[in-house]
């Protein structure tokens, strides 16, 4: 019984983990935080295309 309390503790009081979690937390922030700007952006370049492509259909 006292070696499973050794061993309940000792993975209880073990963060080997903690880091690979941090950074996947960072990562899938940043990936959300891209898939908004993309959005956004092209949201943006649409615009200036179809503004192009009107301003030649004018013009031609």
């Amino acid at each position: 019984m006292k070696n499973y309390k050794q061993i309940m503790n000792n993975l209880l009081a073990d963060e080997s983990g903690q880091d690979l979690i941090e950074y996947a937390l960072v990562a899938a922030l940043l990936g959300l935080g891209a898939i908004g700007a993309m959005r956004s952006l092209a949201t943006t370049i649409s615009n200036a295309f179809n503004s192009v492509g009107n301003t030649l259909s004018a013009n031609v």
